[in-house]
This record gives structure tokens, sequence and C-alpha cells, in this order.
């Protein structure tokens, strides 16, 4: 490796004391935000993963990088990227002439991910259509898959203004007269 991959660690290949990810209030933060993203449902390793990726200097790491950061296994990389791939956290690059995947948290990965549930809203609220022609509107199950409809779609458009919203306030101001 032979340089510094996370934040602050000052030493080489990003360890801190020959093990882990860099300094040890940076592994305890990488333990500590790993863990809520698992309280809000995301699988444990992914989180990690994602958590050390947030953390690097340059957002990238090797699979196996990642496996000496997280002192695990190549394996539990490879299905935590592939959970992080799917739910587009992450994303897979190769440097020119190199055979290796390095794996990429982009700086508006949140907003990427977001945005790619647009189409996972729109075939929710089409199968609830097609459910709700079924059930029929007037019983108890069409009721519920009615309001839920009713929801995604209330949240798509409520979305496109807050993405829009969330452009605008990244704009720099003009300095134009």
């Amino acid at each position: 490796m032979g340089d510094d991959r996370l934040s602050g660690t000052g030493t080489k290949g990003g360890t801190a004391e020959g093990s882990g990810a860099g300094s040890a209030p940076l592994r305890q933060f990488i333990e500590d935000f790993a863990s809520t993203l698992v309280a809000a449902g995301v699988p444990r390793m992914p989180a990690r993963v994602f958590s050390c990726l947030l953390v690097t200097e340059q957002g990238r790491l090797t699979s196996a990088e990642l496996s000496e950061q997280l002192g695990v296994s190549p394996a539990a990389i490879s299905g935590a990227i592939q959970y992080l791939d799917t739910v587009h956290l992450v994303r897979r690059t190769r440097e020119p002439g190199s055979r290796r995947d390095q794996y990429v948290v982009e700086h508006d990965v949140w907003y990427q991910a977001v945005i790619s549930r647009d189409t996972l809203l729109d075939r929710w609220i089409e199968q609830l259509g097609a459910g709700l022609e079924i059930v029929g509107e007037h019983t108890g199950a069409g009721g519920r898959l009615s309001e839920t409809l009713e929801f995604f779609a209330f949240l798509k458009e409520e979305m496109a203004l807050l993405r829009q919203r969330w452009a605008d306030s990244r704009r720099l101001p003009s300095t134009a007269s």
C-alpha cells in the first residue's frame, strides 16, 4: 500500500500500530457509525465497509485494503460490496492498467442513493395500483393498499421538490452584478 488511506492516520497503509483502520478514535467512529446504520436496517458487514470507505481520504479502497482495515475475510468484503452496490452506496472502478477493482464512495453518495429510489417508487406505485384493482377499493385490503399508494405517490412528488431544494442550496451565490 505505502500511503495514508484513512483520514488522520499518519501511518503507512492507513493503520495505527499495525492493525485496524487508522487511529483508535477513527476505528471507534467506523464501528459506531456502522452500528447506527445497522439500527436503520443496513446489514452489519456492509455498514462497516461503508463506514470505512466513508472516512478514507480518497473515498476508495480495494477489497484487500478493506479486508486489512476491518480485519475480516475477502469473502465478507465481497458480500458487503455486492449489497452496497445494489443499494447505490458504492461503485466499482478500476485504475487504468490495473486488474484490481476499487470501491468508491462519492461525495454525494446519499443524494445518488435517494435519487435511485424514484424507479423503485414507480414500481411500487404501479404494483399497488394493480393490487388495488384486484382487491377492490372499498375493502379492508383496498384501504391499506390505497393509503400506501397515496403515500408513495406523495413521497415521490415531495422527493422531486426536495432534490430541487437541495440542488438550489448547493449552488454558489452569483458574483454577477
